[in-house]
Order: C-alpha cells, then structure tokens, then sequence
C-alpha cells in the first residue's frame, strides 16, 4: 500500500504500453464506440470490423513475451531465460502483488445504519439474559433443581411444539421475503429496502472517497481513458438490461498497488492501477469490469446484508443457549468464538463464493455481448494462479476464503466459455481471430517449465512452477 506505481509502470506493461501509443494517435476514445452501429444494439457492421480487429492485434497481445514482436507462429515463443520473469510478470510488478479481489472486505455487505448500533445490543441483550439464566440456575437448592428436570420431561411436547413454531416462524419470515433475481431468475432473500440501501451506498461512497482522495488519476491519464471507454462500451451493449441502463456510471481510477476492482449498489466504478497492470489485454479488463457491473446489477450487496442480518438474528437464540449452559464464562466465550466461525465458514463465506460465481458469469454475458474475446477471461485467473505460485505464496484452502480459487474460477469460465461464444455470434460480432489464447498460455507456459528445468533456480521456485495448472482446453 505505501508502494508508489509511477508512470515508469506504462513501459513495462504490456496491455497499457500499446494503449498509450494507440490513444496518442487519437483512436482510444472512439476504439469502442465504432463497434456500436446505429440501430443494431450489439452488431458490428462490416466497415467497423477492421477497426476491431487493428485493436484486437495491437492490444490483444499475450503478456508472457519478451519486449520484442510476437512471433507469427503460435509454436514458437521467444521466452526469457529462467531465473527471470516473463515480461508480464515484470509488468504485474510481483513484489507488490496481491490477492485479487473483486470486492473490498467491508464494502460486499453494508448494513443498514439502524442495525449498526441495535446489532450490538441485541447480542450484549442475548450475553446477558444467558448468564442470568445460569447463575438462576446455579442459585437454585437441589431440591427444585430436580423439580424443574421433571417438569420440562413431563412437558416435553410442549416444550417440543413451542421450538417449532419459533422454526415455523423463521421459516415463513425467508419465503415471504424473497424475491427474483435479475436476468439469473434465482430466489434471493431481501430483507432491506432499496431505496434505504442505496442512502447507505451515498455513505459509503463519501468514505471512500476521503479514504482514497489524492489517489485518483485525472480524466486526461490514458489509464482513466481506457477503463471510460471499455465501461462505456460494456453498458451501451447492454442498455436493454434496465438495471444497467438506469444506473449513470461513474468512473474512479486509483493509483494503488493494489489488484483490486469494485463497484457501489449507486454505479460508482473503482479501479486500482495494480488491476490495470495485471491484464494482459483489453479483453480480460472488459471481462473484469463486466463482472463487476454484474455485482451492481444482481444486487449482491443487498442480498449478502439481507442473509448476514438473517443469520445474525437467528444466531441470538443460540448465543443465549451458549451463555446458559456453559458453567464458566471463559468456556461461554470459546463457544460464542466456536458458533461465530461455523456460520461464517457455512453460511458467509460459501455464499460469498456463490455470489462471485454468479457474478462470474452475468458478467462473461456482458462482455460477450460486447464482442469481447471471452476466451481471454479464464487466462486472467491462470495468470494470477501463476503469479502466486512465482511468489511462493501458501495455497489455502478454498473453503477459506470468501473468493473461489483461482484454479476453480478458470475451470468455472472454461465451461461457460461456449455458452458466451454463441452469444457473441447472436450479437453478429466479427470472428476471432488469430489462435485461441488459452493455447498461448498453455504453450508458454510449457516452454517456461522446459527452460526452468534447465537452469539452477531455486527448488522453491521449481515445486510451486510443477503445482501449477496448465493443461487448459483449447478450440
């Protein structure tokens, strides 16, 4: 975070090295809105498809390259010597790299301002009402002990009945508040209003904003200039989703380290330098901003606040459970400890792996109606599954994590990738062409182990290069 990216990054990087030559000769600004024919909302006509495709060879060119020009031939890379980086990897400025994610930790579920202050009471109430219940307990002579035992067996059933339909209760309360999805047609829990949401998503804006103030990059940056024009072209493909067409998009471009991207429930778009320097090309950033317009739309940020109040309130009831039971208040606290880490390893973080999925896939919609190279989408995660196993990084479990893996994100889009590619041919977007860059990886990739066999690098280096995935499907 204290780490400065200056300008010195735009000649190592590869996607933004020929982004500021090909916007100095004029053409960035209209480079997407050419691919835009009047009446026709996703088709290219035929005059338009060259400039697709002068982009498509000056901005599509693969990262794992030396700085020369690509070689013609797909079977033959030019690769660097082990015991140095690809030139991407130069570019993704590995000492600074980070875990990517597509949402920042306090920013995928606000709360309603109301709960912040009665969520604490309510769990201080449930600690107390616990502890009362026991210490009652403990005051009580044997004698009536044994009296209350027998009373609760002779009144199991009722006991019994009165637990269910408080279940009966909790479970009429979820059906009776979901909703449909947006474009997925899934059932979602909404326990929030929107428009009170959104209120909140203002607030939230206003901190972030004096958070990052001084780290925005000017609309003249031509980093600014591309994410407005690939934005732009992601949602006037798309303008025929209200959700999308309604919003007014609003573009912030952060000068962090950080490979991060996140978009507010109001439009307000973030992108940090380190995520403009990770992309190898135009069409993995479309793919990355189409996934967080995907977040906006869905409405994930309401319906993560909606599953953790829920969760929350229905927590109380075992809190005070634990409180009573545990003789000790030091055993109370592990077992508070204990219940707050089975729902979020069982509830929170697999809903959260949930959400980006489906996010993962609204989003490869949006940029192949855009006539983007969805192929390039599952690259993006090998390259940083790479990038991680370069740096030595320790590989987590992904039930750890609110994030999919990277190796499970790629397997994910691979199999979407079909689907995405028949969109595009509805759309009448022009062919691609020039090999398919899942194969390029893959090439490059097996030429970089061959080298690294080669050399003496460190045996560190060479377990963590022999762990990575490769082996992707080709067309």
């Amino acid at each position: 975070m204290n780490i400065t990216c200056g300008l010195k990054l735009l000649s190592r990087n590869c996607v933004f090295f020929h982004l500021a030559s090909f916007t100095k000769q004029g053409k960035c600004n209209n480079l997407y809105r050419n691919f835009i024919s009047k009446g026709q909302r996703c088709l290219l006509n035929d005059s338009k498809i060259e400039v697709y495709k002068n982009a498509h060879h000056s901005l599509g060119r693969f990262c794992f390259q030396s700085s020369q020009t690509l070689v013609e031939k797909t079977t033959s890379f030019q690769i660097r010597s082990a015991g140095q980086l690809p030139h991407c990897c130069s570019a993704w400025n590995i000492q600074t790299l980070r875990c990517f994610h597509t949402s920042p930790s306090f920013q995928a579920a606000p709360v309603p301002l109301f709960w912040i202050i009665v969520k604490p009471a309510q769990k201080l109430f449930a600690i107390l009402l616990g502890r009362s219940i026991r210490n009652w307990w403990k005051a009580l002579p044997p004698n009536k002990q044994e009296l209350w035992k027998e009373s609760a067996r002779k009144n199991k059933w009722k006991i019994l009945l009165g637990v269910s339909s408080l279940g009966v209760v909790f479970v009429m309360f979820y059906f009776t508040h979901l909703e449909e999805t947006p474009i997925t047609g899934r059932p979602r829990l909404l326990v929030f209003g929107k428009e009170h949401f959104r209120e909140l998503s203002e607030m939230e804006y206003n901190m972030w904003m004096e958070e990052l103030q001084g780290k925005m990059l000017p609309e003249t940056d031509v980093r600014y200039q591309v994410v407005e024009t690939v934005l732009g072209h992601l949602s006037e493909s798309n303008k025929d989703i209200p959700q999308i067409s309604a919003l007014k998009w609003v573009i912030h471009v952060v000068d962090e380290p950080d490979i991060n991207a996140f978009v507010l429930p109001n439009g307000q778009v973030f992108v940090f330098t380190g995520l403009l320097n990770a992309v190898s090309d135009i069409h993995q950033l479309s793919f990355i901003l189409g996934h967080e317009i995907a977040h906006a739309v869905l409405e994930h940020a309401v319906k993560k606040a909606s599953l953790v109040h829920f969760l929350d309130f229905l927590s109380l009831i075992f809190l005070t459970l634990i409180w009573a039971v545990c003789p000790r208040d030091s055993l109370a606290v592990v077992g508070q400890w204990i219940q707050s880490k089975l729902k979020e390893f069982m509830f929170d973080r697999p809903y959260s792996r949930t959400l980006e999925a489906e996010a993962d896939k609204v989003g490869l919609q949006f940029a192949a109606k855009a006539c983007v190279d969805v192929r390039a989408s599952s690259v993006f995660w090998q390259q940083m599954e790479l990038a991680e196993a370069i740096q030595g990084q320790p590989k987590l479990p992904e039930w750890l994590s609110t994030h999919p893996s990277h190796e499970n994100r790629a397997e994910h889009l691979d199999r979407l990738i079909p689907e995405a590619l028949k969109i595009r041919e509805s759309c009448n977007c022009p062919s691609l062409s020039g090999p398919d860059p899942r194969l390029i990886f893959k090439l490059n990739m097996q030429h970089l182990l061959e080298s690294s066999k080669d050399q003496e690098t460190p045996n560190s280096t060479k377990q963590d290069l022999s762990k990575s995935k490769v082996d992707f499907p080709h067309t």
